[in-house]
C-alpha cells in the first residue's frame, strides 16, 4: 500500500514540472538586426522590449515564477551573420528546495561571422536544497565576438537566508571555427555550505561569478586590472586562446554585481540592459 501511494505522490510531482523553450535567431537586414522566427513553448517566453539603431536586446520571462526540482528549460539562439543581440532577464531567476531529481537548464549559441551576442541574465539564486543541472554549448564562427556573463548566489545574504545543502553543476564548452577552445565543469555537491567557508574555494563569499570575452587579449587583461582598486570582492581575469575570462568571489550578490558591471564597462561597447542599472 505505501509503495502505491508514494507512486502516486511521485507521479503527481513528475507530471507538476515546469517545462519551458525558447529557440530563435536573428539576422542583419537593411543596416539593422532584426528578429526571425521565434518558437516558445512552456513557460518561458521571450520579449523584444525597445528598437534600436541597429541591435537587438531581448528578455527572457519565466511565467513559472522559478525553477524548482525536475523543471526542464531550453533555450537555443542563432545570431546570423552581423546580427548584434543583447540578452537579459526580467529578474533574478530563483532556484527553489529539490526533494526529488534536479532541474536542468540547457542553453544553445550560434553565432556567426560579423556577429556578436552578449549573454547578460540577472543573478541565479539558489535556495538551500536547490538542485540544478546547467549547460551551455556556445558555437562561434571565426571573426565572431560574445560577453557572456553569469552570477550564481548561494541563499540571500540580505534576507538571513543560506544554502547549507544542495547541488549545482555547470557544464560550459565553447567552440570556435569548429574547434574546441574552452571546457570546465564546476560541480558543487552535498554540504555546500561548508565548502564554500573554505579558502580554497570561496572562503566564506556566497556569491560567485564568470565572464566570458571573446575576443580577449592581454590588452584587455590590463585595462581591467586597472580598476582592481574599485573591486569589493576578488576579481581574476586571464586570456588566452583569443578570449579573456574574469572570475569573481564575494561576500554577497551586490558587491559582486558592482564588480561585474565594472568589468563588463570596460570589456565592451554594448550598454548594459536597463533592467542592471534598476
Amino acid at each position: 500500500m505505501r509503495t502505491g501511494i508514494a507512486g502516486a505522490a511521485a507521479a503527481t510531482f513528475a507530471a507538476n514540472r515546469a517545462q519551458g523553450a525558447a529557440r530563435f535567431e536573428v539576422h542583419r537586414k537593411d543596416g539593422a538586426t532584426r528578429r526571425g522566427d521565434l518558437h516558445e513553448s512552456g513557460s518561458l517566453r521571450v520579449r523584444f522590449p525597445s528598437p534600436e539603431d541597429d541591435g537587438l536586446s531581448a528578455m527572457f520571462v519565466n511565467t513559472a515564477g522559478g525553477i524548482a526540482g525536475g523543471d526542464r528549460f531550453e533555450v537555443a539562439i542563432t545570431a546570423g551573420e552581423g546580427a548584434r543581440l543583447t540578452l537579459t532577464t526580467a529578474a533574478a531567476e530563483k532556484v527553489y528546495r529539490a526533494p526529488g531529481a534536479a532541474a536542468r537548464l540547457d542553453i544553445s549559441l550560434n553565432v556567426a561571422a560579423g556577429a556578436h551576442l552578449s549573454w547578460l541574465p540577472q543573478e541565479t539564486i539558489l535556495f538551500d536544497r536547490a538542485r540544478i543541472h546547467r549547460t551551455f554549448d556556445i558555437d562561434l564562427a571565426e571573426g565572431a565576438s560574445l560577453l557572456l556573463c553569469e552570477i550564481v548566489v548561494f541563499g540571500r545574504a540580505a534576507m538571513g537566508e543560506t544554502m547549507r545543502h544542495g547541488e549545482f553543476v555547470d557544464r560550459w564548452r565553447m567552440r570556435r571555427g569548429g574547434r574546441l577552445v574552452f571546457a570546465e565543469t564546476i560541480r558543487l555537491d552535498g554540504e555546500i555550505g561548508e565548502k564554500l567557508a573554505r579558502p580554497a574555494i570561496a572562503n566564506g563569499g556566497c556569491a560567485i561569478g564568470t565572464a566570458l570575452i571573446v575576443p580577449g587579449d592581454e590588452a584587455l587583461v590590463e585595462r581591467i586590472r586597472e580598476a582592481s582598486e574599485s573591486f569589493g570582492g576578488e576579481v581574476g581575469i586571464s586570456a588566452w586562446n583569443g578570449f579573456a575570462i574574469a572570475r569573481f568571489c564575494a561576500q554577497d550578490a551586490a558587491r559582486l554585481r558592482a564588480d561585474m558591471m565594472t568589468v563588463l564597462g570596460r570589456a565592451s561597447i554594448v550598454p548594459l540592459p536597463r533592467l542592471w542599472l534598476n
